[in-house]
């Protein structure tokens, strides 16, 4: 690859011991000087291309710590429910999505939340069955964690009123018995593994088209947390030449004893593609009330959420993987899943240490302020999604109000030591890291409520925020070494963007653009406005 050199821009290496850089120089992918554009042209021993920055900032390329990419990429072509505010236009963007689709496909999408309809009502079935009698559609809701199925597709994965529920799972049932079509945690998991199968089209073409958008946005990595089928469609993009960000892919429970018996490990790989952690579940979410909490949500004495994985399996399965060599991203959202969690890695510390793997809890949201110091002192990563924060400030409000609990704690967590790792927990969010970055310094919703930010004491400044995107994902993923920050010997990972991001306001951050986005030391997207000539 030909040498490549960046310059008159204002580069921000998030290394805080280099000094002012607006030059870069590229070789075969890799970051060979930086600094001031003197000293670097005077390193240079051959021809190269000269790109100009006319005079934007740069940052290192961004990493989506949490995306489910292959979901967002089917998600980009089925029925969208998000803003819908009642039942009623729920069952319409359906009916209307229906007359696009071939006789008997199934429908498939959703991100319903009926906490925001003006009739806080769960859906059932027959609402579905009045507009596609007669074909099976399954919508989950905004958070993943609750299916909305119609009665073909609970027929076509065998649930009737004498189905059990699953270990960590619900149908839920009428006052006859019989299942309305709400299925929680696992047991949705039969449709979830429809949804990843070639019903859903061809996953391959779909990232081919989603990675692009993922470019846009300044992303130069993700940590995948879809099924195997993800892992194959990126696997064969790699093969092909295609792939142009770099993935991160976990290993999901169901297939834990496969990836061992071919000898997986967390790590392996190459600079493109590289093998991640177990991704195991303890709890469900707010929205659905499937969180496992301390303390019951109001209104529901008897509910304290879903155990999903019993502790004493999760313990089990955690000391699998870890003797195998792959690390273990736990899911917890609620404050009593987040305490057994991290019990969990407790127990495993000896042979954590022995291995040299880094664990993950995956959201970490709310937390019993005694559990916060435990995250570096067990060496547990908190991999979290600021935009869930600002999503969620009413319903925090009104499930969580009073509770002394340490809520999206990123300040307290980073004060301990801790090494924040940023995503976007995509198709639930927007993947766009400049939304994430607002979050992060605002704690306000887009249209900047509440005024003073929800619990403001948890904000981040821009450096802090801007490392949970950067170097945070690479240090999770034992990347630290050649990404996450822009110095020479790293891979030469950046994004242009439109503003210094240092030089406006926090609230001014969700409209960043990125200009350029560069992998490799190769451009892989291109708005607008810089151009390149050789010298």
């Amino acid at each position: 690859m030909a040498a490549t050199l960046y310059c008159r821009g204002r580069i921000h290496t998030l290394d805080r011991a280099a000094v002012p850089a607006d030059t870069l120089l590229a070789e075969d992918g890799v970051i060979v000087a930086i600094g001031d554009d003197r000293a670097v042209r005077r390193s240079l021993t051959g021809p190269v291309e000269e790109f100009d920055l006319e005079g934007r900032s740069v940052i290192p390329g961004l990493i989506d710590a949490h995306i489910h990419s292959a979901t967002f990429a089917r998600d980009r072509t089925t029925v969208d429910l998000r803003g819908v505010t009642d039942l009623e236009e729920a069952v319409e963007r359906v009916r209307r999505h229906a007359e696009t689709l071939a006789p008997g496909q199934w429908l498939f999408g959703g991100r319903w939340d009926f906490n925001t309809w003006t009739v806080p009502l769960q859906p059932d079935r027959h609402s579905l069955d009045s507009v596609c009698p007669d074909r099976p559609v399954a919508l989950p809701s905004i958070d993943g964690h609750t299916i909305w199925a119609n009665s073909l597709a609970l027929r076509a994965i065998d649930v009737t009123a004498a189905t059990p529920d699953p270990i960590g799972g619900e149908i839920v049932r009428d006052e006859r018995g019989e299942p309305t079509g709400i299925l929680r945690e696992s047991a949705r998991q039969p449709l979830r593994d429809l949804m990843n199968s070639e019903l859903s089209g061809d996953l391959v073409s779909q990232l081919r088209a989603a990675q692009e958008h993922f470019l846009s946005l300044g992303l130069t990595g993700l940590h995948d947390m879809d099924a195997e089928d993800s892992r194959d469609a990126y696997l064969r993009l790699h093969g092909a030449g295609e792939l142009k960000l770099r993935v991160h892919k976990s290993i999901p429970m169901n297939y834990l004893d496969g990836a061992i018996a071919e000898g997986r490990y967390t790590g392996q790989g190459d600079d493109w593609f590289t093998t991640g952690a177990l991704k195991l579940f303890s709890d469900g979410a707010l929205g659905s009330h499937t969180a496992l909490m301390s303390e019951p949500f109001p209104g529901e004495q008897h509910n304290h959420g879903i155990e999903v994985i019993p502790y004493r399996d999760l313990v089990h399965l955690m000391g699998k993987a870890a003797r195998a060599g792959i690390a273990v991203a736990t899911h917890a959202i609620g404050d009593r899943a987040n305490h057994l969690v991290l019990n969990a890695y407790a127990e495993l510390l000896p042979i954590t240490r022995d291995r040299g793997l880094r664990h993950r809890i995956e959201h970490a949201q709310h937390l019993l302020p005694s559990d916060v110091a435990r995250f570096v002192e067990l060496g547990v990563i908190p991999s979290m999604q600021p935009t869930h924060c600002t999503s969620d400030i009413p319903l925090s409000e009104a499930m969580l109000h009073g509770r002394p609990l340490a809520n999206y704690a990123w300040r307290a967590l980073r004060d301990t030591g801790a090494t924040l790792a940023f995503g976007s927990d995509a198709p639930v969010e927007s993947p766009n890291p400049a939304y994430g970055l607002h979050a992060a310094l605002t704690r306000q919703n887009e249209h900047g409520e509440p005024p003073t930010g929800w619990e403001p004491e948890q904000r981040l400044d821009l450096t802090e925020a801007l490392e949970g995107f950067t170097s945070g994902p690479a240090f999770a993923a034992g990347q630290e070494a050649k990404l996450g920050r822009l110095r020479p010997g790293m891979l030469a990972d950046f994004a242009v963007l439109n503003e210094d991001p240092f030089s406006i306001a926090p609230h001014e951050l969700r409209n960043l653009e990125v200009q350029t986005t560069v992998v490799g030391g190769k451009v892989r997207f291109q708005r607008t406005g810089a151009t390149a000539r050789p010298i």
